[in-house]
């Protein structure tokens, strides 16, 4: 007993450094080719040594896993950073519960095909349909940082890489066990060979179409853009710092910054929230939007578009939302997150944050939890921030841009949306200050990556701070701004028209896993207890 406890110890250690580390480390998502290993070696032991509540071992794996990836959500809310910790292990528990399961009734390889598919469908509800969703460590950003190794994402976006993933550490797991139980010594030289090539095919394959994958075209009219990273502090701003003060600070910041010619178009960006009390109902009204205007009559070739929290007043008889607050007297408040478009003229258009982030800005299920909120705690505990249903792009000066705030970043075929609509290239503001200098901003800087290679768009990164930059259409960071210190950077992105494959058919992989974990399902379901 003492022997298996080590045995499986030293593999739930390794199943969570190998995986932890594309997280955690540049350049090393090659690891998560075989970084599931030790978890299916520790599965198949156990059915060996006939192991009692197995449950806890890989559920206690899941648990290391996801915190060592993203124990930095502790900084921002220790009980959401808990929770979001086991929450999501014990998701995944489940499915490799469901695995053993399905173990027992189907024989052969259908098992871990099962396994497969079942994981991805898992991630692309994670991405899609679920209003509960972290889908930070879905196994295609392991190669966030290793992005030569998936320039194919312009055609299976970043569940192509989980696909990648499973076939690769299922492959050498086959090997293993064939090896293991002597059954590759009696298979004859052209199935030994087989099976060898087969391997190495799915394991260096993909990394060899990346590179066969000729570089994007990127002869498109240019537009220079100018990101202000005014560097505040969001614990601290609204106490220490007036909003006229940090409009003031900003716009200083870009003055101190050389432009370019006068005749040429300029892109400000400013980064999420940037400002706060917009009410959509008079947006000229609003102090910030004002200075904004007086600042562009200096600079008439220049555009803005800035992250403002927003309110929408609607007059019902009866609530507009369940998420609407109430004021009394039939008005109603709209909370949203929005980004702002604004040029000289004087008109503006706005987009409204859709994948909102769980607890501080959105009520999952409001008609489940509102009312539990209202009788357990008197009132609401969570946030309740209003979404719009359908992509939409902001205008400038050469055309239209897709500007994904914050948390939507993560989320690949959401993001194809913005293309669809015609967006040139693609505007990200942020603030990831709250999680301090850690992880977890680097690891939202590289999302971004994958989001330039799926859709084959520069992007242009706003962040209030960690970090700003520009990323090319193959996910390379062309430029980046410095963690924790205020500056302006300038740079220039190309407007492109074309749309890739991924962005044109979607996420191909993710609706074939969900066919076919339920293929599996019901075999597993109808057939009959094998002996």
């Amino acid at each position: 007993m003492k022997k298996q406890t080590t045995i499986f110890l030293s593999l739930t250690l390794a199943f969570a450094l190998l995986m932890s580390l594309p997280w955690l480390v540049p350049h090393l998502g090659w690891t998560a080719l075989f970084g599931i290993l030790p978890l299916l070696i520790m599965e198949r032991l156990s059915a060996e040594y006939k192991t009692k509540h197995f449950f806890w071992w890989h559920f206690g794996a899941f648990v290391l896993w996801n915190a060592l990836t993203t124990w930095w959500v502790c900084n921002a809310t220790l009980v959401g950073g808990i929770l979001m910790v086991f929450a999501n292990a014990i998701q995944m528990s489940a499915i490799f519960g469901c695995f053993r399961w399905v173990k027992r009734r189907l024989g052969g390889v259908l098992p871990y095909i099962f396994l497969a598919s079942a994981w991805i469908a898992w991630e692309r509800y994670y991405l899609t349909v679920a209003q509960i969703s972290w889908p930070w460590l879905v196994f295609g950003n392991a190669f966030a940082e290793t992005t030569s190794l998936v320039q194919w994402y312009s055609v299976l976006g970043h569940l192509g890489g989980s696909l990648w993933v499973w076939l690769s550490n299922l492959s050498l797991f086959g090997m293993m066990v064939a090896f293991s139980d002597g059954r590759i010594f009696r298979w004859n030289a052209k199935a030994r060979a087989s099976a060898f090539a087969a391997t190495l095919l799915v394991i260096f394959g993909p990394m060899i179409w990346s590179v066969c994958i000729p570089a994007p075209v990127d002869d498109g009219p240019e537009l220079s853009v100018m990101i202000g990273q005014p560097n505040f502090d969001p614990y601290e701003k609204r106490e220490s710092l007036t909003q006229e003060q940090q409009d003031l600070r900003f716009l200083k910041l870009l003055e101190e910054t050389s432009w370019p010619s006068a005749d040429e178009p300029v892109l400000v960006l400013a980064p999420e929230t940037f400002t706060r009390h917009l009410v959509l109902d008079n947006v000229p009204a609003n102090p910030t939007f004002r200075l904004l205007q007086a600042f562009l009559t200096k600079h008439p070739n220049a555009s803005v578009i800035y992250g403002a929290s927003t309110y929408e007043t609607v007059f019902s008889s009866t609530s507009p939302d369940l998420c609407a607050f109430d004021m009394g007297d039939g008005c109603w408040i709209l909370s949203r997150n929005s980004a702002i478009a604004t040029d000289t003229s004087g008109r503006y258009s706005v987009y409204h944050k859709s994948k909102l982030v769980i607890g501080t800005e959105l009520t999952p299920y409001p008609a489940l939890f509102v009312p539990l909120e209202k009788a357990l705690f008197g009132g609401p505990m969570m946030g309740k921030c209003i979404g719009q249903k359908e992509r939409s792009c902001l205008p400038t000066a050469k055309g239209p841009v897709g500007v994904p705030i914050c948390y939507e970043s993560v989320y690949g075929e959401f993001c194809t949306g913005f293309v669809r609509e015609g967006a040139k290239f693609l505007a990200v503001i942020t603030n990831d200050a709250w999680w301090g200098n850690t992880p977890g901003y680097r690891q939202h800087l590289s999302f971004s990556s994958l989001r330039a290679i799926e859709t084959r768009r520069w992007v242009a990164r706003c962040g209030n701070t960690g970090v700003s930059g520009f990323i090319d259409p193959q996910g390379r960071i062309v430029k980046r701004g410095p963690w924790w210190e205020p500056t302006a950077l300038s740079g220039t992105v190309r407007l492109r028209s074309d749309q890739t494959f991924f962005v044109r058919h979607g996420d191909i992989v993710g609706r074939c896993s969900v066919f076919l974990f339920l293929l599996c399902l019901l075999a597993a379901i109808f057939r009959p207890l094998r002996r």
